[in-house]
């Protein structure tokens, strides 16, 4: 006998499995899907507590779990230290990549001189974006499972067109976390162009733009639509630009012109209520001509702050200028001219930017096989669709940002023509996401999907860990690629071991086969240069090669990656990576941390033989207590104590660091005249 589900809830015949679309946002994240009669693409607003979540998550002194959205946010003015938000803007990247951004978050972000990934401190404990990310994501799943009374394990999660490879294995291991199954990873401006109703018709064919700037992040992509296929002409943008620019820029103003204590840029709390205010001035003036406030220091006096619409304008057309010039470039690549205005660089094939992974070698090994450690520099590749009719169809505006009055005039101008911003522009992307999923669901019969790669390929890296290189649903053919260095001094042969699967360590996936680069030149660690491409033809065979770029040593092998593999263990290994996903994660930070705490321990235990002259006895004793403390840690089987240690032992031998450098910059620089 056949079942049949119903949703009690609503009365209606339940569909077998409900694929929801994500908005994973720097402000604000939301939830939507289709609704299975009406089939319209609708937001998720959970008991009435509204349709945006704000991606914030506080952590209690207590140890409790954490809370998200606006439980979380009434404690950015009084504990901006436990209170973590714009989390988005850390996802996939190194402490050397947020630079002079690190500093101006109410919350600490770890520098522990790592190329990997960054950590964020709450108190005595220790998260990575990807961890503060999943809590965002298993908030919005569990009210979506609230509001639709049934469980929701599969997603369509959105990202800026920008991200790297990085940033998207980022989101896709923060959905992991969750409790979900990332079944595609979207760019932003192609689930807009599906909001706006763009593409749905096979027989359409139309050019568009998408301008998006949210709270943290900034693309503009050109989108050429026909036959159903959404093709990306090209894209660019800013990762680290949008409306949280605008509130810093006011913060600024007034710190530099309203008589402002020094504290208000140091004191986690005074800068949380800065910058509060300062958003709230962005959203006033967005309506009105002036905006007047007062700020309140700790010892309660009070300093009024003004601004007028003219001076917020002034105060922010840089920074829409740049979107702009984004712009200019992604219209010169999409239709190889440069008089035109358009914008587009990068697709899901050609991503720019550089990707972080965080191996550093620690094992002292044998030099001569060894897996590859990556290096922080990526592959690019360039695409470009010359020849195009340089025409838009329309122009159209996604993310909170562009309400402001001043962007839509630019952007409007820019192009020449009025852009559409008739969608709701803090909704739009999560609702193109809904249908996308739809889509993936086999609900549109009419929208053309490509086929695609079942399962993550990747290869192994320190640790015993998978770094995934073309990731699970993947269309196919497809080209990609990393590149690597080695880990000891001298090495001169390379293991490159290919693994299919989706856990994080490759003794839980599927060896598909091994080669070895030999020849390499003996060089110091981490200075030669090794390209690993994967290429995965239509009939599913995957060509490895690897070249090492100063010698042009060069290796290659071809493998079968589904070869042995039954419809039946496909679905296994996906079913074990949801039901492990905590364990897995959990497991894979551990490692990471236990490779960053022996590299750091190795490089202080290093300098300190190096430059024992510069160093006093105090000094001496002080580091090598600390690094006996942090090898303690290293002992346990918790990642907390290891990071806590690792940041105890960075603060205390960063003025050595920097006395000895100065030290060497003055001798270097004796009896020479600039």
């Amino acid at each position: 006998m056949a079942k049949i589900a119903i949703n009690l809830a609503t009365g209606t015949f339940q569909q077998e499995d409900i694929i929801v679309g994500i908005d994973l946002g720097t402000t604000n994240s939301l939830v939507a899907y289709v609704h299975p009669e009406t089939r319209q693409p609708a937001a998720i607003n959970d008991l009435g507590r509204g349709i945006l979540v704000p991606s914030v998550v506080h952590f209690p002194a207590d140890g409790s779990g954490p809370l998200v959205g606006n439980e979380a946010k009434e404690f950015l003015l009084t504990e901006p230290a436990r209170t973590i938000y714009s989390v988005k803007r850390l996802l996939g990247k190194s402490y050397k990549d947020l630079g002079a951004h690190a500093t101006g978050l109410g919350y600490k972000v770890i520098d522990d001189n790592a190329e990997g990934l960054v950590k964020v401190r709450a108190g005595d404990r220790f998260f990575s974006p990807i961890e503060l990310s999943a809590d965002i994501l298993r908030e919005l799943r569990h009210r979506a499972e609230h509001a639709l009374k049934t469980p929701v394990r599969r997603a369509v999660i959105t990202v800026p067109a920008y991200f790297n490879d990085s940033q998207r294995q980022a989101t896709r291991d923060a959905g992991r976390l969750a409790g979900l199954d990332v079944l595609r990873i979207v760019n932003e401006p192609t689930a807009a162009a599906l909001a706006y109703g763009i593409g749905l018709d096979p027989a359409e064919a139309k050019t568009v733009a998408v301008y998006d700037l949210g709270g943290g992040t900034f693309d503009i992509s050109i989108l050429r639509l026909h036959e159903g296929i959404f093709e990306v002409l090209s894209t660019n943008g800013d990762t680290y630009l949008g409306g949280d620019d605008f509130d810093r820029a006011i913060g600024q103003h007034w710190q530099a012109t309203a008589g402002l204590p020094a504290s208000f840029g140091t004191v986690p709390a005074l800068q949380q209520q800065l910058r509060l205010a300062a958003e709230m001035a962005k959203r006033y003036l967005s309506q009105h001509d002036d905006f007047t406030t007062h700020l309140t220091d700790a010892a309660g006096q009070n300093f009024p702050v003004t601004l007028t619409k003219a001076g917020f304008n002034a105060l922010i057309r840089p920074l829409v200028q740049r979107t702009i010039d984004a712009c200019r470039q992604a219209v010169a690549d999409a239709f190889g001219v440069s008089g035109f205005s358009l914008l587009v660089s990068g697709s899901d094939e050609a991503r720019s930017g550089s990707s972080q992974h965080p191996t550093p070698n620690t094992e002292h090994q044998t030099p001569n096989t060894e897996h590859p450690t990556p290096n922080t520099e990526h592959l690019s590749t360039e695409h470009q669709a010359p020849g195009i009719e340089p025409k838009l169809n329309a122009v159209l505006l996604v993310g909170g940002s562009t309400r402001v009055p001043l962007v839509y005039e630019m952007v409007s101008e820019f192009f020449g023509q009025p852009a559409d911003n008739s969608l709701n522009p803090d909704e739009v992307v999560a609702l193109g996401a809904a249908i996308q999923a739809d889509i993936l669901a086999g609900n549109r019969r009419d929208v053309l999907l490509l086929d695609v790669t079942p399962l993550t390929l990747g290869l192994e890296v320190l640790g015993g860990l998978l770094d995934p290189i073309i990731p699970r649903n993947s269309k196919i053919p497809t080209r990609a690629g990393r590149q690597y260095t080695t880990s000891v001094d001298g090495q001169i042969n390379l293991k490159i071991a290919v693994y299919q699967g989706e856990r994080d360590q490759v003794a839980q996936n599927r060896k598909l086969g091994e080669f070895v680069l030999t020849g390499i030149p003996a060089m110091p660690a981490g200075l030669p240069k090794v390209e690993v491409n994967f290429l995965l033809n239509a009939d599913g065979i995957l060509q490895v090669e690897a070249v090492e770029l100063r010698s042009n040593t060069r290796q290659s092998v071809e493998i079968k990656p589904q070869y042995g593999l039954t419809d039946a263990q496909v679905e296994q290994m996906l079913l074990d990576s949801m039901l492990n996903a905590k364990a897995d994660v959990a497991a894979r930070l551990l490692i990471e941390a236990r490779t960053a705490a022996e590299q750091l321990v190795y490089q202080v235990e290093n300098f300190g033989r190096r430059n024992a002259a510069h160093l006093t006895e105090t000094e001496k004793t002080a580091t090598a207590a600390q690094v006996a403390a942090l090898k303690t840690a290293l002992a346990g089987p918790e990642r907390d104590p290891i990071l806590k240690a690792m940041d105890e032992l960075d603060e205390l031998t960063k003025p050595y660091a920097e006395r000895v450098m100065d030290i060497a910059i003055k001798d270097a620089m004796t009896g020479k005249k600039l």
